[in-house]
């Protein structure tokens, strides 16, 4: 089965073989295995991009799908102010089987969409979104809720209880690497993103997305497919950056920059010197296809 990869800095899209689409979400599945709905990869972003009209029109049964948005916008006049980022021009097969610019958005703006439609073929992505809605609302309440649903998921996905603990601990760590970094005024997602990326880079010698590739992933969270001596050297270069910043009070991102490649740099020195004893690298082309392979505590 082939999908379609759209390439931002050529403007283009290509078909690929369905084995080189990343793992697909729940809210996803839905609309990517039905034929009636053109779709992307949008290989910068990490997102798959719909077709609107096709997707009004699988909903509708609309004998009409562009009006029909027309319609929708009207009724909604929040949808209608937002739609210029909810919609994204990407290139897909026409209905004259030529490559051209299709009014497309990815699954958050999809999801946003069909909360205004009033059909009953929507109903069950509206109820989703309430299960989802009041799941967050719970872990707000009592964020104990969200932690046992993560380890829950992790081991339905096979991971060790070595494993899962290393991880429900790192992401503790990171919470506080990310609270230092807010407290030093970084606010903007894009900034924690880079942040981020500086710190992988600093720390194991690659960027996320050349880690992620080195594991042949995609979407998928980093951090998930890791084994166990990748989150401890990953922790520490977080814990690392956390006290680096609380001594150095950086304001701003040039100085938490600074602070976030020393705390990475400390994690870097300690897997050299790891290398050095063990005469391998730890970075491991390991995912999580193999959960179980993960758990390298046990190795002898």
């Amino acid at each position: 089965m082939l999908f379609y990869v759209y390439d931002e800095n050529t403007s283009s899209t290509a078909p690929v073989e369905v084995s080189d689409i990343p793992e697909l979400s729940e809210q996803e599945l839905e609309f990517i295995y039905d034929d009636k709905i053109r779709k992307v990869w949008h290989s910068q972003e990490e997102e798959w991009y719909f077709s609107i009209i096709d997707v009004i029109d699988v909903l509708t049964d609309s004998s009409d799908p562009k009006q029909y948005v027309k319609k929708l916008r009207s009724r909604d006049p929040e949808l209608s102010a937002n739609w210029g980022t909810i919609c994204t021009p990407i290139q897909m097969i026409a209905a004259d089987g030529k490559m051209r610019k299709i009014q497309a958005t990815n699954t958050h703006g999809l999801l946003r969409i069909i909360q205004s439609i009033p059909s009953k073929k929507a109903e069950p992505f509206k109820q989703w979104l309430a299960m989802v809605g009041k799941q967050r609302l719970d872990e707000e309440v009592d964020p104990q809720i969200a932690i046992d649903r993560a380890i829950e998921s992790y081991r339905n996905k096979g991971y060790s209880e070595d494993w899962i603990a290393q991880r429900m601990r790192g992401i503790e760590i990171r919470k506080d690497m990310t609270n230092e970094w807010r407290r030093a005024g970084i606010t903007d997602s894009r900034q924690y993103a880079s942040l981020t990326n500086i710190l992988t880079a600093a720390w194991s010698g690659k960027t996320v997305k050349e880690y992620k590739k080195f594991k042949g992933l995609k979407k998928e969270n980093l951090r998930d497919n890791m084994t166990n001596t990748e989150l401890v050297l990953n922790a520490l270069a977080e814990i690392s950056t956390t006290e680096i910043s609380k001594a150095t009070n950086p304001q701003g991102i040039t100085e938490a920059t600074d602070a976030t490649i020393q705390g990475g740099n400390i994690a870097r020195n300690a897997r050299e010197s790891l290398e050095k004893q063990i005469g391998r690298s730890i970075l491991s082309p390991l995912n999580s296809n193999t959960p179980k392979l993960l758990d390298d505590s046990k190795e002898k």
